[in-house]
């Protein structure tokens, strides 16, 4: 038989960076005390209308750009109907129609066999980007058999960004989602954190045989870690293909990722359009955005959005940073994937850089192989270092000079990890280590241990 092709689309909402909601005045906070962000709009009371906030149109706009859409100068809004206890309209605010940014596209890395010395680019198409108000949250309770709802969540601004199906297993879709996460943060249109469910993953899975039309799809729902992403989607590949080939059928469904049985469990039958009976939001008119040609002369700048001012004004993104790094401190290209990776490094990295001697390539040595070890060991963000750049730049400093050797450098920042504000030099004077005063003497050393490995 012919091999199975997978396909895998995929569509991410990211909860945009707004001090309020989409269309009220309500506050946005992580963890608030239940019910306690609500305004008479979120709660859906009779007479209440939506206002559209500002602030997320520029976000959506901004993130738009990023990724290389067409911003729609005239976007629609739309109702999506379906009852959940936590949707207390009974609707969904979206732009199923007309949204605000269509036919983009993001370019990711992915490494060949786990190597980050062997990497290719590859490219998924952006169907389109559209804003929608999130849901609320049920709390379900086990213990008394009930759920309670908590509205806090409801009407947070959304952007659904929909990805076309040109990925073809775990690993491309983790890495796709990966460099969106960096292009949102970096643009501060979303803080994309994902434990904290501001960045949720669905995930649309089929496999065909080459040449045959692409087989029912199933829908794998809010996925909220990009390692649990990649084992969901290859999860569901290898399940469809075991259940092809032992004569059964897929359904077209919604599915759960358990992760801790490591599997997609099957959560309801999959919605279509017409379940939704969308309609024209009638309490919202069309949402007109300008460029600097179409701005009208009387018009007040502050009552409208200029795509091409916010387009003058997006920050480099993450492949720019990335090759900058390559071209300024001509450290490898994979190294400056690992520097953006993680959050603050590339600007402690840089920090380190311009405080001491040492040469980049030496200095990345230090990050990634000691610092960054250390911190993942200890489970510490890269702000929240025992060791500053400061001092990881004295140390390297005293290195660089030929004042300690490599060894002795290692005691001193086993010392400075304890975090006691101590200098390099203090510890290795209160340690007593070795000075290398004599550079000749250093080099005679070297010298021989090279020879006395020729010999033997």
């Amino acid at each position: 038989l012919a091999p199975w092709v997978p396909v895998v689309g995929l569509e991410i909402h990211a909860q945009i960076s707004s001090n309020s909601k989409l269309f009220s005045g309500s506050q946005v906070q992580f963890a608030a005390p239940p019910n306690s962000l609500v305004s008479f709009f979120d709660a859906s009371l009779p007479g209440t209308l939506p206002v559209l906030n500002r602030r997320c149109v520029e976000a959506a706009v901004m993130t738009g750009l990023a990724l290389n859409c067409s911003i729609n100068k005239k976007s629609l809004f739309d109702r999506k109907h379906y009852f959940y206890a936590d949707l207390p309209a009974g609707y969904q605010i979206t732009q199923q129609r007309v949204p605000i940014a269509v036919n983009g596209s993001l370019s990711y890395s992915l490494c060949i066999d786990n190597k980050m010395s062997q990497m290719v680019t590859k490219t998924v198409r952006i169907k389109q980007i559209q804003l929608e108000q999130d849901s609320g949250k049920s709390l379900h309770d086990d213990i008394r058999s009930q759920t309670l709802v908590d509205l806090n969540r409801a009407g947070v601004g959304l952007m659904e960004v929909v990805m076309e199906p040109d990925m073809c297993c775990g690993e491309e879709a983790a890495a796709a989602v990966r460099e969106l996460q960096l292009i949102l943060q970096t643009l501060g249109s979303s803080q994309a954190v994902m434990a904290e469910g501001q960045l949720r993953v669905d995930a649309n899975v089929s496999v065909h045989h080459p040449g045959e039309p692409y087989g029912v799809r199933t829908e794998v729902k809010n996925i909220n870690s990009i390692r649990f992403l990649a084992k969901a989607i290859d999860y569901e590949i290898q399940r469809q293909i075991e259940e092809l080939e032992n004569g059964g059928t897929i359904l077209n469904e919604t599915r759960a990722f358990d992760s801790k049985l490591g599997c997609t469990v099957p959560m309801r039958d999959k919605e279509g359009k017409q379940d939704y009976r969308f309609m024209p939001e009638p309490n919202l008119p069309p949402l007109v955005l300008y460029d600097a040609k179409s701005l009208p002369a009387n018009m007040n700048h502050q009552q409208v959005i200029n795509i091409d001012w916010i387009h003058e004004r997006l920050p480099d993104l993450p492949s720019v940073k990335r090759k900058k790094l390559v071209e300024e401190y001509g450290i490898l290209p994979e190294h400056s994937f690992t520097l953006l990776n993680e959050d603050g490094l590339a600007e402690f990295f840089e920090s380190v850089v311009k405080q001491t001697q040492m040469k980049p390539k030496k200095v990345i040595g230090w990050i990634l192989n000691d610092l960054l070890s250390y911190l993942k060991q200890h489970s510490l963000t890269v702000k929240e270092s025992p060791v500053s750049s400061f001092l990881l730049a004295d140390l390297l400093n005293l290195l660089e000079k030929k004042e300690i050797s490599s060894t002795a450098a290692k005691q001193v920042l086993a010392e400075l990890w304890k975090g006691e504000g101590k200098t390099a030099l203090e510890i290795v004077k209160e340690q007593k280590l070795e000075l290398l005063q004599d550079q000749k003497e250093l080099e005679q050393i070297c010298q021989a241990v090279i020879d006395g490995q020729e010999n033997e």
